[in-house]
């Protein structure tokens, strides 16, 4: 499979914070390239038998992410594919090392304010749930873009269709 000419060989793992559209871009970006998409949110929750919401009020964010670093390291098995993360997979050290080694990384990003809108339409996010979502937001991307720009590739995903933010993702895989 190539992006221009760029042949894609490992994996290429989205990741930024949430409502940045990885999960939906990753399936249109999968598509494009007739490669398969998985989310890790859905092989988690399949692996766990709940909802990440479920988890992290249940079990606790550390527990979480362990069990999202293990299906993490699971997905990136060699072959070739699309893989959403959520949005604090990239902060844990070792899923990022993980990723940064074996995958090719791409930086999801959008101004707070296109996130907050986003992630307010649906009520399926625990860090969210019952709080500002643009504080949080704003919170979260102070702490974690130091992470996300470790990323090689860096997209902006904006209010425009996600088709553009795909042929942006495209253009800079044939780079």
């Amino acid at each position: 499979m190539t992006a221009g000419k760029t042949p894609i060989d490992k994996p290429i793992v989205l990741v930024g914070l949430m409502g940045v559209g990885k999960s939906t871009i990753g399936r249109r970006l999968a598509n494009r390239l007739g490669l398969p998409f998985v989310d890790s949110d859905d092989e988690i929750e399949a692996a766990a038998g709940m909802q990440v919401g479920e988890l992290f009020e249940n079990y606790g964010e550390d527990y979480f992410r362990d069990g999202e670093r293990r299906v993490i390291a699971r997905l990136i098995d060699g072959s070739v594919k699309v893989i959403a993360t959520g949005g604090g997979a990239f902060v844990n050290d070792e899923t990022r090392s993980l990723i940064l080694k074996d995958a090719m990384a791409i930086w999801l990003d959008a101004d707070i304010d296109v996130l907050a809108e986003r992630v307010s339409r649906r009520d399926t996010r625990p860090l969210v749930r019952d709080t500002d979502p643009k504080m949080v937001l704003s919170e979260l991307a102070a702490k974690r873009n130091q992470y996300y720009a470790q990323a090689p590739i860096h997209v902006q995903s904006g209010e425009g269709a996600h088709e553009d933010t795909v042929d942006r993702i495209m253009e800079a895989l044939a780079q």
